[in-house]
C-alpha cells in the first residue's frame, strides 16, 4: 500500500522530492508533538479535577468544623452562665451561712448570759 501512496512522487525533480520529504518530517514531528501535549493536557486535567476533588473535600470538612465550632461555642456559652448561676447561688449560701452563724453566735452569748443569771 505504500507504494500507491509514494506513486504519486513519481517524476518529481530531487529538489521537490526533498522539500516533500522534509514538510513530511516536519508533520510527523508535528504529531508527535500534538499527542505529547494532548497526553500533558490529559494529565493536567486529572490533576485539576483532583485538585477541586480536594477543595470540595476541604470545603466539606470546613463546613462541619464551622459547625461543630458553633456547636461547642454555644456549650461553652450555656456552660459559663451555668457557672455563673451555681457561683451566684454559692455567694447566696455562703451569705446565709454567715448570717445563721452570727445568729448561732448571738443565739450562744444569749445562752451563756441566761446561765449566768439562772446561776445567781
Amino acid at each position: 500500500m505504500s507504494w500507491a501512496v509514494e506513486e504519486w512522487k513519481e517524476g518529481l525533480s530531487p529538489r521537490v522530492l526533498q522539500k516533500i520529504h522534509e514538510l513530511e518530517s516536519q508533520v510527523d514531528k508535528l504529531k508527535k508533538e500534538r499527542q505529547q501535549r494532548q497526553y500533558q493536557l490529559e494529565t493536567l486535567e486529572a490533576a485539576l479535577q483532583k485538585q477541586k476533588q480536594k477543595v470540595e473535600n476541604e470545603k466539606s470538612e470546613s463546613a462541619i468544623l464551622k459547625r461543630e465550632n458553633q456547636s461547642l461555642m454555644e456549650l461553652c456559652d450555656n456552660l459559663e452562665k451555668a457557672k455563673q448561676k451555681i457561683s451566684h447561688d454559692l455567694q447566696v449560701k455562703e451569705s446565709q451561712v454567715s448570717i445563721q452563724s452570727g445568729q448561732l453566735n448571738s443565739s450562744k452569748k444569749d445562752i451563756e448570759r441566761l446561765e449566768q443569771e439562772l446561776k445567781r
